[in-house]
């Protein structure tokens, strides 16, 4: 019998989608074993400053990157949007899941809603958003979902905005008050999709019955997007692909708050093409006057 080791951020949703994982690995072949190790990372012990304050998502993935690296683990989960742009190459994504419900949506406290106290978002991209839909007072806010979700109960936020794939993997759907279309909050990168990271060269064979090939095309095209525009985890770049037909309709959103610029555009091509088509949109966006 294989074990094989599955690494995860200690909150209760990474640790839901470890087991998304696991599950699928024991499924696929019956002579595995999965072993779950949790650890709290950078991002996860700093909760006193902004994201973009501190180096961003990155920090996020960085003590799970060095349990791969040094053989703690074999493969590591994540939520998609938390990865860098930049990727170690010797640490490749090798399967993501198909894709959640790519929304934001607004939760309001269990106790009756204080609207003097603000918004909750700790998104930039969210942020830019919700003010053009005419919300004003938004405050950042820290921590997990659920220790969220506690914060805004306690009577510390009127509301929160947060991603509905979360909410909904973590079987809270009652708690969801309204769900923003991807036209009123562009989603972030890969919002939705769960990314698995393993060491270079190493057979995950056994992870075939997790991958989903049309989350990739996605995600691909999403990141490429991103990247192009030097948009990092904290950036308020937006990106959001849709496949029909073996055709892949990227939409994108891209914001220069030094110029005071934000543009919206929406782009069209094969699947096969995905990362030229978000470098294509990228450079439509940022060319526009």
């Amino acid at each position: 019998m294989r074990t094989v080791r599955v690494g995860s951020r200690d909150s209760k949703l990474a640790i839901i989608q470890a087991k998304l994982v696991m599950d699928a690995i024991e499924r696929y072949d019956k002579n595995i074993k999965t072993e779950l190790i949790t650890m709290k990372t950078t991002g996860d012990k700093i909760l006193d400053k902004n994201l973009d304050k501190i180096g961003g998502k990155g920090l996020f993935v960085k003590e799970l990157d060095d349990a791969l690296l040094n053989n703690m683990v074999d493969i590591t989960v994540h939520s998609y949007k938390d990865i860098p742009m930049e990727i170690n190459p010797d640490l490749p994504i090798v399967a993501v899941s198909e894709r959640e419900d790519a929304r934001d949506v607004l939760i309001l406290p269990k106790t009756e809603r204080d609207e003097s106290k603000p918004i909750g978002c700790s998104s930039k991209r969210r942020t830019i958003q919700l003010t053009q839909l005419g919300y004003n007072n938004i405050a950042p806010i820290r921590g997990n979902v659920v220790s969220r979700l506690n914060k805004l109960d306690e009577g510390k936020y009127s509301a929160l905005v947060l991603a509905a794939a979360g909410i909904k993997r973590l079987d809270l759907l009652d708690r969801i008050y309204k769900f923003f279309s991807t036209e009123e909050i562009m989603p972030a990168a890969c919002q939705g999709i769960i990314a698995v990271q393993a060491r270079k060269g190493e057979d995950v064979d056994y992870l075939k019955g997790f991958h989903c090939e049309k989350s990739k095309y996605v995600s691909d095209a999403e990141r490429a997007f991103v990247a192009a525009l030097d948009g990092g985890c904290s950036s308020p770049v937006a990106a959001y692909a849709q496949i029909q037909d073996g055709i892949i309709i990227l939409n994108g959103l891209y914001v220069d708050e030094e110029k005071g610029i934000m543009r919206r555009g929406s782009m069209s091509g094969f699947i096969k093409d995905a990362v030229k088509l978000g470098e294509s949109l990228a450079r439509k966006l940022k060319e526009e006057v």
